[in-house]
């Protein structure tokens, strides 16, 4: 379900709306009274969202996005010196929704105050926060995140700290950790990528985060990037590194020896075994492939550690993954290669570029060389034939 932002528009002065929204929640039972403040609007919004939270119990959705929206309405006429603490006591109560459907109407009008702040307001970075938190409790995360670039575009005008993008992106990992292990692990790459050299060493726990979400992706193989992350660097000698490195560059056996010789560090980073053994037999075959273009069944049933009979559901398991392009040949019990995705991407795989590049430009210049032939001979043509005649 797509969330609507429309413009917050009520038609009543602002003391009047105070009036009323006051005169609402006293007849709910709230401890406020009816009256205004003396001190001012802003008071009267620290005493309003104070109790807001009264319509959640028992109330007709519609009739609370009301409510909110007119609450809303108010909160965006207040100077941003004096609205930060408004602001966030009205983020902190929409985070307490009883239910998915008042969760909805809360992200609703997170949403709504989010889109009506200035761009350049550094509050948007706080509403943005505890939209994600409303976002998760009723599943719509996708529809306020589904792209970091978006996000850094969202934020490129405020006002917002290194240290408080860190804090988002945080956000983001865990709650897309089980819904979206794709996307979540990008938000943890750009995550690391937030520290320098200097403060990288205070990133162990958010680098080890990173790693674990990476290995246990089932759609993420190309891992060789992480290993250049400055915080990942600073776990150099540590398991997790070590764990990291056999599925950047080695074979199925190097991960068996090293689940053998430490499985309880595996198991306690909530790793699973059987997942691992599928992921490096794949990295296997596709290591296997950059240097064979064909390969035997008893080959593949060595290196991988599986049976004849599994080596074909195993091609057409990594045909679905799209990392190699390969043929069954049943007949002579081989499989060929036509093209494989690398592992790792360092100077070797550079110098083939590079090589194929020039290859492809000598081919050009050639080609053009033809063309250029082949146009002056057409043009002779006509003027020889004169001659002739």
């Amino acid at each position: 379900m797509a969330i609507n932002s429309p413009p917050v528009f009520i038609d009543l002065s602002l003391d009047e709306q105070v009036q009323e929204l006051r005169k609402y929640f006293k007849s709910l039972g709230a401890e406020i009274t009816s009256e205004k403040s003396p001190k001012g609007i802003e008071d009267d919004l620290h005493k309003i969202i104070g109790v807001c939270d009264v319509c959640f119990k028992d109330g007709d959705p519609t009739e609370i996005d009301n409510i909110l929206n007119s609450i809303v309405s108010i909160m965006i006429t207040i100077s941003l010196d004096r609205g930060e603490n408004i602001v966030l006591a009205f983020c902190e109560k929409l985070t307490k929704a009883p239910d998915v459907p008042l969760a909805r109407v809360c992200l609703h009008s997170l949403w709504r105050l989010f889109n009506n702040l200035d761009t350049t307001s550094p509050l948007r970075y706080h509403v943005y926060y505890h939209l994600v938190q409303v976002a998760k409790q009723c599943n719509q995360v996708n529809e306020v995140f589904n792209s970091v670039e978006k996000l850094k575009a969202q934020f490129a005008l405020c006002s917002v700290s290194s240290e408080q993008m860190q804090k988002l992106y945080r956000l983001l990992h865990e709650v897309l950790r089980d819904t979206n292990s794709e996307l979540s692990a990008k938000v943890m790459i750009e995550l690391l990528g937030t520290y320098t050299a200097e403060n990288a060493s205070v990133a162990r726990e958010d680098a080890m985060k990173c790693i674990v979400t990476a290995l246990a992706d089932p759609n993420t193989f190309l891992l060789d990037p992480l290993l250049s992350l400055k915080p990942v660097r600073f776990l150099e000698g540590e398991l997790i590194h070590d764990l990291l490195s056999v599925f950047v560059s080695e074979k199925l056996p190097a991960y068996l020896k090293f689940y053998n010789d430490h499985k309880e560090f595996v198991t306690s980073q909530g790793l699973n075994h059987e997942q691992n053994i599928r992921k490096m037999r794949l990295l296997t075959f596709m290591q296997l492939a950059e240097s064979n273009p064909e390969m035997t069944f008893e080959q593949l049933t060595k290196e991988l550690q599986i049976s004849e009979a599994d080596v074909e559901p195993f091609i057409i398991e990594i045909l679905k993954t799209k990392l190699v392009r390969c043929r069954l040949d049943q007949a002579n019990r081989k499989v060929h290669i036509s093209s494989t995705m690398h592992r790792t991407f360092g100077k070797q795989q550079w110098v083939q570029l590079r090589d194929l590049l020039q290859a492809w430009k000598e081919n050009l210049s050639t080609v053009e060389e033809g063309l250029k032939t082949v146009t002056t001979a057409q043009i002779d043509l006509p003027r020889k034939q004169k001659v002739t005649h």
